[in-house]
């Protein structure tokens, strides 16, 4: 009930262990402290750097999801320091804003975490020990709530799962026996504490019924976020291997195939957990995390059932836990309205409703309103929510979502005057006249955006025009981007935007025709090594395509990174140059001598994205430079970037080859075409090149300059090798005219994702020579 101001930016210092990890928690009540009102409270908070709120208003967040009081509870990495410093700073978006706080602790807490399975790719695990974690939910599953003293010395609190689960099949609850004891065996008594592994919930006794639905829980959370999933198990019930078996699925992935909790602890009573780690991306209906259970009749069980003792959701990240304030939704503004009606006064949109005194009547019908409503949307459909959650629980499923709209088209207004002065516009009958009125018989790819047609303008100019879907709401960012962007990009190692057309609400852009397809399909189809291409032929490639990516990095006022760069993505014109394509996920960088980051969320695709990337979310041209290195084992050993039938350690190329080049063997792994023609110095050059690329860290990576170089050597003693044309191991000049792009930050996200914001790609395996294929367009396994 009480509560520190701060009208400036204010520090506060805590001495702290280095090398361990904390607790942090805060504790915020929205409400009137002296002549202060919270409803205008709007601050950040950092820990040493670590951003843990950003602009946030408790006051529009309790609001929001029915909250009394927020509590935020953080997991600090260890620090390199003997101080934590705390850091609360007012916004500067909103005059008089100021930042408070009713409470903090800071806790030492022991090693809680390792590594959990990355969902979607269980062969590949992301380290959590050096990250920062913030917990979302922490719920004792068909049990009951667990108070900080009643905790496993921790003081952490643990909720009713019964506000989470979802649809009409929620089970039944369980208690162990008193003549079966807990064991936890090795594991620490502090993972969990006793009532949670004493309680669960599983789905019945009823096979049919069991066969018929999925036990399931959702979770409102941030989307473009990182999240582990702990969940605790302990079989009380059964004691022999194979009783019960089931699936564990989060957000419609596999995470866990058949788990068999006696399987994993070897005995009745013991208890374990496992860590699952997911991405939770930007789109329609992403903010929610599900997780479902559901017995795997494939191992078949004595028993068809399922069951969960307790779940922890932790938000993962190594700088930044911060997410936007939930937005009020549509019902709560409308009952503004009718309180402004009835009292006479005005209540601002960001106000916090408090219950109490004269208005105690009305307000309390209102509430009652607002909680009627709730259950009867809870019956008809999954409530959604565009904001984030806390981690304390929302009863009856009380989270609002707010209205959206997309315009499905832009004027020609809205496109800069540079931009529709370096390229052409082209009208609607110009297109379909190029298309044959947009004939199936010339779609050579589909992907989120629209489909791509072959076309033939000017008396024989062959193009690919991507026409937009006129029925989806996606797609506007993509196309404006595409021509904002690609209009000032002029290199001959780039695929070229001719042109677009923007009318009656078509959207198409005109790009030049790759007449022989991607790089990976002269690799490869599929698993199949395809091996049409000699070794000189593929240094060209990979040549021509580090040349354009160069050119980005650095021929611009401002650096550009692809963010996407694999061998779909090279296209070969019927000269086999190679030229850089899909520049939907490409974002502008610092400037071009800068040694900055662009902090963002993690888009691109599996296999070939960067790890640090991926860990920091900050962006740099390095991690074009990890990917482009995946390309290069890709060019040596013509197979996939994943290929889940291999063994677990072959499964990625990038972690299999370096591997091999450790131990020496690297000659082991390469294209069985290539072998006995490669000159050995060559090989050598480009391996050490392409395990420079691969380093953990970006600083320890070649710039792409360097790269270039390493790789024209590498040709140049290829030729010699092959007694063909002596070339100097130089750079060649570049090739290309020079557009400043200004200041402003351009950014597209594709539609429908496949990965890590990736477009939807097909192949066509019914064609047996190269296709004449334009962008992103060929169906990846693995991605």
């Amino acid at each position: 009930m009480s509560a520190r101001i701060f009208m400036s930016e204010t520090a506060y210092k805590f001495p702290v262990q280095p090398n361990k990890r904390y607790w942090l928690r805060l504790h915020f009540y929205p409400s009137l402290y002296g002549s202060f009102d919270t409803s205008d409270s709007y601050f950040s908070v950092t820990a040493n750097g670590v951003t843990l709120l950003n602009n946030f208003s408790s006051a529009i967040t309790c609001e929001a999801l029915s909250q009394a009081y927020i509590d935020r509870e953080y997991s600090l990495a260890p620090l390199n320091s003997d101080t934590l410093i705390l850091n609360f700073k007012p916004s500067d978006k909103y005059q008089g804003a100021f930042a408070y706080v009713n409470g903090i602790q800071l806790i030492q807490m022991p090693d809680l975490f390792d590594s959990g399975v990355l969902v979607g790719y269980d062969d590949q695990t992301i380290d959590i020990k050096s990250l920062n974690l913030q917990t979302m939910f922490r719920l004792n599953v068909g049990g009951q709530y667990i108070s900080p003293t009643k905790d496993s010395g921790l003081t952490r609190v643990w909720y009713d799962d019964t506000p989470y689960l979802y649809g009409g099949g929620t089970g039944v609850t369980n208690e162990v026996e008193t003549s079966v004891a807990i064991d936890y065996q090795t594991m620490p008594k502090y993972i969990a504490p006793f009532d949670v592994y004493s309680t669960s919930r599983s789905m019945g006794n009823e096979k049919d019924v069991n066969m018929g639905y999925n036990l399931t829980w959702v979770f409102q959370v941030d989307p473009n976020s990182m999240y582990l999933a702990r969940l605790h198990f302990c079989d009380y019930y059964y004691s022999r291997v194979n009783e019960i078996v089931f699936n564990i699925y989060l957000n419609n992935q596999t995470a866990q195939a058949q788990a068999d909790v006696i399987g994993w602890t070897g005995g009745k009573g013991v208890t374990t957990y496992k860590d699952y780690v997911i991405f939770v991306p930007d789109g329609e209906g992403d903010e929610q995390l599900w997780l479902a259970l559901h017995p795997a009749p494939d191992s078949k069980p004595e028993y068809y059932d399922a069951m969960l003792n307790g779940v922890e959701i932790f938000k993962i990240n190594e700088t930044d836990l911060s997410g936007p304030n939930p937005e009020l939704s549509d019902m709560l503004l409308r009952q503004h309205e009718l309180d402004e009606e009835d009292f006479g006064y005005h209540r601002s949109y960001h106000r916090h409703a408090v219950i109490g005194g004269a208005a105690g009547g009305a307000a309390g019908f209102a509430f009652m309103a607002v909680l009627c409503v709730a259950a009867y949307n809870k019956k008809k459909r999954v409530p959604r929510s565009d904001g984030h959650t806390s981690w304390l629980p929302v009863y009856l499923n009380n989270h609002f979502s707010k209205s959206s709209s997309s315009t499905k088209s832009i004027s020609n207004a809205n496109l800069s005057a540079m931009a529709q002065g370096l390229c052409r516009y082209f009208s609607l009958h110009d297109i379909k006249h190029a298309t044959k009125n947009f004939d199936e018989s010339n779609v050579i790819g589909v992907g989120g955006f629209g489909k791509v047609y072959k076309g033939v303008i000017d008396n024989g100019l062959k193009v690919a025009i991507k026409r937009s879907n006129p029925q989806s709401e996606q797609g506007v960012n993509e196309f404006q981007t595409e021509i904002e962007m690609l209009s000032k990009l002029r290199h001959k190692h780039l695929v070229s935007l001719i042109g677009f057309c923007e009318e009656n609400n078509e959207m198409c852009l005109v790009y030049d025709y790759m007449a022989l397809g991607t790089m990976r399909e002269h690799l490869y189809k599929g698993n199949k090594p395809l091996s049409t291409l000699s070794w000189k032929q593929r240094l060209e490639i990979c040549i021509g395509a580090a040349r354009g990516l160069h050119y980005l990095h650095t021929g611009a006022k401002y650096t550009i990174i692809h963010r996407d760069v694999k061998t779909t993505n090279i296209l070969l014109d019927e000269n086999w140059s190679a030229k850089v394509s899909d520049f939907g996920l490409s974002k502008t960088g610092p400037n071009v001598n800068s040694d900055g980051h662009v902090s963002t969320v993690v888009k691109g695709s599996f296999g070939y994205l960067d790890p640090e990337y991926f860990r920091r979310q900050q962006l740099t041209e390095k991690s074009d430079v990890y990917s482009f290195g995946v390309v290069l084992f890709e060019a040596l050993c013509a197979r996939p970037v994943l290929n889940p039938s291999l063994p677990k350690d072959q499964v990625s190329l990038a972690e299999w080859a370096l591997i091999c080049k450790q131990k020496g063997n690297i000659e082991d792994i390469i294209d069985p075409c290539l072998k006995g023609k490669i000159n050995p110095e060559s090989l050598k050059k480009f391996v050490d090149t392409a395990e420079k690329c691969l380093s953990d860290h970006g600083v320890d990576r070649p710039s792409m300059n360097d790269l270039l170089w390493n790789l024209e050597f590498a040709l140049n003693l290829q030729e010699n090798f092959e007694g063909g044309s002596t070339r100097s191991a130089r750079i060649e000049e570049p090739e290309f005219e020079e557009v400043n792009l200004g200041d402003k930050d351009i950014t597209a996200s594709h539609y429908k994702n496949l990965s890590l914001g990736s477009e939807n790609e097909i192949r066509d395996d019914s064609i047996e020579k190269p296709a004449a294929i334009f962008s992103e367009l060929v169906l990846q396994k693995g991605r």
